[in-house]
C-alpha cells in the first residue's frame, strides 16, 4: 500500500479517469468516488491490475447529504490519511435559468457549490494538522466569464480556491482551481449540450489538462488554466466588459445555428459528467 492517497471524485470518465489513471501512475492509492457502483468497481479493477496500487470504491450521490457524508468520513479518517483531494464531480445545464427547473439549478449549485465547499472544509482541517496537503477543484474558463448559472458556480470556486490557498499554503496545504475550456469527454453528451459550433482550437486533451494541473498544483500554484490559447484568452477577458463577452458568447451560439448545430456557449466545459 502507498504512502499516499488521492481521493477523487467523478472518477469514472473524462477528467476524473485522467486524473485517476495519472495519479495510480504516479503510483498513489486511490479512492474513486461516484454513483455508478458497476463502472467504479470495473474501473478500480483495471487500475489495480495495471498499476499494482490499492483501490477502494465509494458509491455516492454528491448532491445528497448522506453521499457528502460518506466522503467527509473518509477524508476524515486519521488512520488512513488522505494526501490528495481532486473536486470533479460536475454537470451543466443544457437550457437557460428561466427555461431549468429549480431543481434543477439548485442541484447544479449543490454538486458544483455546497459538495466542493464541504469537502475543501473537511480535507483543509484534516491536512493543516498534519501540516501537508493539495486539494485540487475543477472550475473552468467559464468562470472568468458572466454567461449563466454554471459559469458562476465556477467564479466561485476559483475565488474560493484562491482564497482557502491563501489561508492555508503556510500550513502546508496547496490549493488550486484547475480551469480548462472544452474538453474531450462525455460531459457534453451527458449534459444533453450540442457543441459542434466550436472551433478545433478550443478542444482539449483531458490527460493534457491533468498533466497541467497537477503540475501546477505540485508547484505550488492557486490557479492553472491549461493551453496557451485558453491562458490568453482569459487573460483578455480580464479587460473587456461584460456586454461584450456576453455579446461574443450569443453570436458564437447564433453562428453555430446557422450552420446547423444548436451550439451552447463554451460554458459548460470543465470536469466530465457523472
Amino acid at each position: 500500500m502507498s504512502s499516499h492517497t488521492a481521493v477523487i471524485t467523478g472518477s469514472t470518465a473524462g477528467l476524473g479517469a485522467a486524473f485517476a489513471r495519472q495519479l495510480a501512475g504516479q503510483g498513489y492509492d486511490l479512492v474513486l468516488v461516484a454513483r455508478d457502483g458497476g463502472r467504479l468497481r470495473t474501473q478500480a479493477e483495471a487500475l489495480e491490475a495495471q498499476y499494482s496500487v490499492h483501490v477502494d470504491v465509494l458509491v455516492a450521490d454528491l448532491v445528497t447529504d448522506d453521499g457528502v457524508a460518506a466522503v467527509q468520513e473518509r477524508l476524515s479518517d486519521p488512520r488512513h490519511p488522505v494526501s490528495l483531494l481532486v473536486n470533479n464531480a460536475g454537470h451543466g445545464l443544457s437550457s437557460d435559468f428561466l427555461d431549468s427547473t429549480l431543481d434543477d439549478e439548485r442541484n447544479l449549485l449543490r454538486l458544483h457549490v455546497q459538495t466542493p465547499m464541504e469537502l475543501c472544509h473537511t480535507a483543509a482541517r484534516a491536512m493543516t494538522r498534519r501540516r501537508a496537503g493539495r486539494i485540487i477543484n475543477v472550475a473552468s474558463v467559464a468562470g472568468f466569464t458572466p454567461t449563466s448559472t454554471y459559469s458562476a458556480a465556477k467564479s466561485w470556486v476559483i475565488n474560493f480556491s484562491k482564497a482557502l490557498h491563501s489561508q492555508v499554503h503556510d500550513d502546508g496545504v496547496v490549493v488550486t482551481a484547475l480551469c480548462p475550456g472544452l474538453v474531450r469527454t462525455e460531459f457534453h453528451e451527458r449534459s444533453g449540450l450540442d457543441v459542434s459550433g466550436a472551433k478545433r482550437w478550443m478542444w482539449l486533451d483531458a490527460d493534457d489538462v491533468v498533466r497541467e494541473g497537477l503540475a501546477a498544483n505540485a508547484a505550488g500554484a492557486s490557479t492553472s488554466v491549461p493551453s496557451r490559447s485558453y491562458q490568453a484568452l482569459t487573460a483578455g477577458l480580464r479587460f473587456m466588459p461584460d456586454s461584450l463577452v456576453q455579446w461574443a458568447v450569443s453570436k458564437r451560439a447564433g453562428d453555430a445555428e446557422q450552420d446547423g448545430a444548436s451550439a451552447a456557449p463554451p460554458r459548460e466545459t470543465s470536469d466530465d459528467a457523472r
